[in-house]
């Protein structure tokens, strides 16, 4: 499974953007969303400041 983002936590900082290896991830609007090819590495969940990422 995919990582997963809980909008109500995400603040649009893009220190998850920065983590992936993948570059999936995208921040429009000030959330992010994980796009198709999510390798399950846990490294924007690593980064997250707010705690919005989780492995599902």
């Amino acid at each position: 499974m995919p990582a997963t983002v809980n909008n109500d936590l995400c603040t649009g900082c893009s220190a998850c953007v920065a983590a992936c290896p993948t570059e999936i991830i995208t921040v429009p609007d000030d959330k992010a969303i994980i796009g198709e090819g999510c390798i399950d590495c846990g490294k924007c969940v690593d980064e997250c400041p707010t705690g919005a990422l989780a492995l599902a």
